[in-house]
């Protein structure tokens, strides 16, 4: 095992660059993310957030460098992973009703040409009422509400039972209701020793949502314990000029007192 990938670690990165076209996104992101933590990973728009999580998860080519779980790569590890993509990824129109999406979750480990029987169909319907939306179990998921569809693909990760959860800006555009459902959610995974990677947008939740940060702006700017990494200098090295054009930067400084 080399040094920089310590298998302690449930996600280990190194000189990892992804370019698009020849343009660079991500550039050599060093990152050690330690298990147990809910981790945020946060930056401006453009800066790398989500092409991370999926050169993490072998979904885009990376240009070099590597990510590993837990001293391993991806593919030797998937039976510990969940990932819960942006919602804006997935074709809603496709025919299924929200307790078939949950009941995919567990192909994983019941196998791809096993047929999910009552035992996977009742863990589904445990983890959507797990999510507060266990009466609509049968309706199609195109006639959900966009934070009912978020709730769907989080009931989805909870079936896999995994030990790092991998989830790409799952606040974005849900109702007040379903942001504290989520995050009630994702403090009790770790409260049972999970591990949470959360790509994030939000400055003013950041301290209350999350107790490990990764500041990224195409290179990781800093790492670490929310109340040491949150700052104001790493924030400015992270946003340059566009820090004063955040409506919630100021607030957001002022609740960690920096």
């Amino acid at each position: 095992m080399r040094p920089e990938h310590p298998p302690e670690f449930p996600l280990s990165v190194h000189d990892l660059t992804v370019a698009y076209h020849r343009k660079p996104v991500l550039w050599d992101v060093e990152l050690n993310i330690p298990e147990g933590t809910l981790a945020g990973i946060v930056g401006p728009n453009g800066a790398g957030k989500s092409t991370l999580l999926k050169a993490c998860l072998d979904l885009i080519p990376k240009t070099s460098g590597e990510a590993l779980i837990y001293g391993k790569p991806y593919e030797e590890q998937r039976d510990l992973i969940a990932y819960v993509p942006q919602r804006e990824s997935v074709d809603w129109d496709f025919p299924v009703s929200a307790l078939d999406v949950v009941a995919m979750g567990t192909y994983r480990k019941l196998g791809w040409f096993k047929r999910i029987g009552r035992t996977q169909k009742n863990q589904a319907r445990e983890a959507l009422e797990q999510v507060g939306i266990g009466h609509l179990a049968d309706r199609q998921i195109s006639q959900l509400s966009g934070g009912q569809q978020q709730r769907v693909f989080l009931a989805r990760a909870l079936v896999q039972d995994a030990r790092i959860y991998f989830m790409d800006e799952p606040f974005a555009a849900v109702d007040a209701a379903t942001e504290q459902a989520i995050i009630e959610l994702l403090q009790n995974l770790n409260a049972r020793g999970k591990t949470v990677l959360c790509v994030h947008h939000d400055l003013a939740t950041v301290s209350r949502y999350f107790d490990y940060l990764v500041l990224l702006n195409m290179r990781v700017v800093a790492s670490g314990p929310t109340p040491e990494t949150f700052t104001r200098e790493n924030l400015q090295k992270t946003y340059g000029g566009k820090l004063n054009l955040l409506d919630d930067v100021a607030h957001a400084l002022k609740n960690i007192g920096r």
